[in-house]
């Protein structure tokens, strides 16, 4: 089926390879539906919010109630992962995981609030293993939910003050980088906040050595996190198009990758963010994002940026002339 693909790319009416990354990503969606008319169905996008304990200690220069203030904003549909979404066509839900906040029943919120956030790292675990099973819970049944609605192209954002601390840690665990490469300035911490940010997770990292990678994800990771893990999971399980976001969300992809290294093959990486973790996380995967924009704002908006170029890749496979039924004459043929 691969070289039946790739002939039918190169035979469209354009200099071959002249497409550029819209052939390869063309490629990977047809070889992961094994078909030569690959199809996108009801794009969806879930944001998965919660909070982090290890603000407690400094690390971020917002106040964790922003986390429920923002879960608000998605609500009221003002946040930037709603204006994309909205533009795309694509459909958002927002899943409460763990914020510290008691929304009402009665909003447009998934509620699957398992606590009140992670415990602070620096006092204990984040999570115990337990906790962690149930947190890739919910994000397996929330990916089932949308498959069996007819949606096989999904992506993942999140919303949680601090947790670029827990993705610089599972960056440093999972990948070998010093800790020093792997933590940055987040939501806008000055040179004198990320030493400090930098101080408080040496402390972290060097009280725990876990092996396994669920351990580590319980250890250092979010709720969130752990949700867009099990869901990244449940994506590969049902052969969908998976699509990854800046640096928070693709700590999920590596500890899935750790977990089931097949992941991979059906995920597409939106961009490469301004957080300099998130380009080691991309060396570390041996990803080649489709975009560069310089975002750092995460919620997923990498997500909706990519997803019309990805639109295209399959337009183009499906629907442009190839040289013999357009009577053009094939120069690389």
């Amino acid at each position: 089926m691969d070289k039946a693909i790739w002939h039918k790319i190169n035979t469209r009416t354009k200099p071959l390879g002249s497409l550029g990354k819209l052939e390869k990503i063309a490629f990977q969606i047809a070889s992961v539906q094994q078909t030569l008319t690959p199809k996108l169905h009801k794009p969806a996008i879930l944001v998965f919010a919660a909070d982090h304990g290890i603000t407690d200690e400094g690390v971020s220069p917002c106040p964790k109630e922003i986390t429920h203030q923002m879960v608000m904003n998605f609500v009221n549909g003002g946040a930037g992962i709603n204006v994309f979404s909205r533009q795309h066509g694509i459909e958002l839900k927002v899943i409460d995981g763990g914020v510290d906040y008691d929304f009402a029943e009665d909003l447009p919120i998934v509620h699957r609030k398992i606590q009140r956030g992670t415990a602070n790292m620096l006092l204990q675990p984040a999570m115990s293993v337990d906790t962690c099973l149930k947190a890739m819970s919910v994000g397996r049944e929330m990916v089932r939910k949308e498959f069996e609605e007819g949606c096989n192209i999904i992506g993942f954002g999140e919303m949680g003050i601090g947790n670029t601390s827990a993705a610089s840690l599972l960056l440093h665990k999972f990948s070998g980088y010093p800790l020093s490469e792997c933590v940055g300035r987040g939501a806008g911490l000055d040179e004198k906040g990320v030493e400090h940010k930098l101080n408080i997770l040496s402390q972290v990292a060097n009280k725990y050595d876990p092996k396994a990678p669920l351990e580590v994800l319980a250890t250092f990771g979010g709720l969130e996190i752990a949700m867009m893990c099990g869901a990244i999971l449940e994506a590969w399980k049902l052969n969908m198009l998976i699509l990854a976001d800046g640096f928070i969300a693709t700590s999920a992809f590596i500890s899935a990758y750790e977990m089931q290294p097949g992941i991979l093959k059906n995920t597409i990486f939106s961009h490469s963010s301004n957080e300099k973790g998130h380009i080691l996380m991309l060396k570390y995967l041996k990803a080649d994002p489709l975009l560069q924009l310089d975002l750092r704002l995460g919620e997923g908006t990498g997500v909706a940026l990519a997803y019309p170029i990805i639109q295209s890749a399959v337009t183009f496979l499906n629907e442009m002339a190839d040289f013999d039924s357009a009577q053009v004459f094939q120069v690389d043929k």
